[in-house]
């Protein structure tokens, strides 16, 4: 009994949409793990930066490092910090966007909760 739930636990789910945020088409990539949670951003195949995040006992805010690229490009990180929170998972986020305005990273965000929110076994 255990040998079939094991190996249903342990699938690795691929989840792709895409948004036109600010007349800019952002492609959305989520790859749902056992415990954690690799989602890539951008608008061109690049992977420019990498970070990770994930909850600890000791603190309400989950600790997060960059992997990868620019460390003062804290977009990632905080990313990764707050879905880590949401979803109670490891979280690896990769965020290859140009556009640094705030403003706009609220809406990336926001378009990935309304996706969470329509398709949480993806996430």
């Amino acid at each position: 009994m255990e040998g079939p739930r094991a190996a249903a636990g342990g699938d690795v789910s691929l989840h792709n949409f895409s948004a036109r945020l600010w007349e800019q088409l952002v492609h959305f990539h989520v790859m749902r793990l056992t415990d954690s949670l690799f989602l890539w951003v951008g608008a061109t195949p690049h992977l420019r930066n990498l970070a990770v995040a994930m909850c600890n006992r000791y603190d309400s805010i989950p600790v997060s490092t960059s992997l990868l690229g620019d460390t003062s490009d804290t977009t990632s990180t905080g990313l990764a910090q707050r879905l880590a929170r949401k979803t109670n998972k490891q979280v690896f986020v990769s965020y290859n966007l140009q556009n640094t305005d705030s403003n706009f990273a609220l809406l990336v965000e926001n378009r990935i909760k309304e996706e969470m929110d329509a398709f949480p076994e993806k996430f």
